[in-house]
This record gives C-alpha cells, sequence and structure tokens, in this order.
C-alpha cells in the first residue's frame, strides 16, 4: 500500500472517528429536550420504538383541516390532534386524498385504538372507542400494521407533560 493511499485511510478513519464522537456528544447534550420536542412524537413498545415528525393540529380550524387535500405523506411524518381535555373522538375522511392509520391516544399517552388503513374520501364515522380521548395521530395507511403498533403502545410528547404521562419527556 503506497503512502497517498495510507494517508487517504487514515485521514478517512479520523474523520468518521470525528464524527462519531460529534453525534455521541449531540446525543447527549440533547438528553431529554431532544427526545420530547413539539414538532415530533416518539412511540415505543413490544415491538420497539420510532419517532415521527408531526404537524400538530391543537385548534378548531387546524382540526378541521387536518390531512385533508393532500397528496403524500412521508413515511416517517404524520399529524398529532390535540385537544383541550379528554373526550369521545371521532374522524372521518372527508376530502383526504391519502390512507391513514389513526392512533387514538388517552390522556397519559397510551394508545387505545388504531383504526388502520382509513379510506381515502370515507365519510363514515372512525370511532376512538373511548371517552378519555386527549389526541390522534394520524400516519400512512398500513404504518402501524408493518411497524408492529398495538394498542398499549406509549407516545412521549410534551402534549401529556402534567397529566401523569406513561412516557414523560
Amino acid at each position: 500500500m503506497g503512502n497517498d493511499t495510507a494517508r487517504f485511510i487514515w485521514h478517512r478513519a479520523k474523520l468518521i472517528r470525528t464524527g462519531v464522537l460529534a453525534l455521541a456528544a449531540v446525543a447527549v447534550a440533547g438528553g431529554a429536550s431532544a427526545a420530547c420536542r413539539a414538532d415530533s412524537v416518539t412511540l415505543r413498545g413490544d415491538w420497539g420504538q420510532a419517532r415521527f415528525s408531526v404537524e400538530v393540529a391543537d385548534d378548531d380550524g387546524e382540526r378541521a383541516q387536518g390531512l385533508m387535500h393532500r397528496t403524500s405523506l412521508p413515511g416517517s411524518a404524520g399529524m398529532l390532534f390535540i385537544y383541550d381535555r379528554p373526550q369521545r373522538l371521532s374522524f372521518w375522511m372527508r376530502n383526504t386524498l391519502i390512507p391513514l392509520d389513526l392512533l387514538f391516544i388517552d390522556a397519559r399517552g397510551v394508545v387505545q385504538n388504531i383504526h388502520r388503513n382509513a379510506i381515502p374520501l370515507d365519510e363514515s364515522p372512525l370511532e376512538g372507542g373511548s371517552d378519555a380521548l386527549l389526541a390522534v395521530l394520524e400516519i400512512n395507511g398500513g404504518l402501524s400494521a408493518r411497524m408492529g403498533i398495538t394498542t398499549g403502545t406509549q407516545l412521549r410528547h410534551p402534549a401529556f407533560a402534567g397529566r401523569n404521562p406513561a412516557w414523560p419527556c
């Protein structure tokens, strides 16, 4: 092996080590705050963990609009509908062009019900099945089954702070 090749390998290894150390420093420095942000949710269960970037719909106008008229949703994205108080929730797919999975979540951040592969443009009510729901997470249709997400899955997000969350920030 020539000197140029050896120098290239040494330099490349140094860059990789530096990058790994920088990523480790970010992870340590970020701590809990990096894991719990308003623009993302983290889910965990027996199936593992997943993080989704989310748009938050927390007022009547945003909740009414939801994901209507969109032709796609990135695989690692979703919309989190948050309500002021726990209540019975029912959704529909009016003007929604993509199939969605709806995860109905209680005030502690625990998934209580999942409606899988909601049919685009269908106006049939999709019931959450409980009077104690605080949020709904919409993700791409079929994704919850592929990932193994089930009822009992815990969701971490600042919206559940102060409500005795199952997975605190």
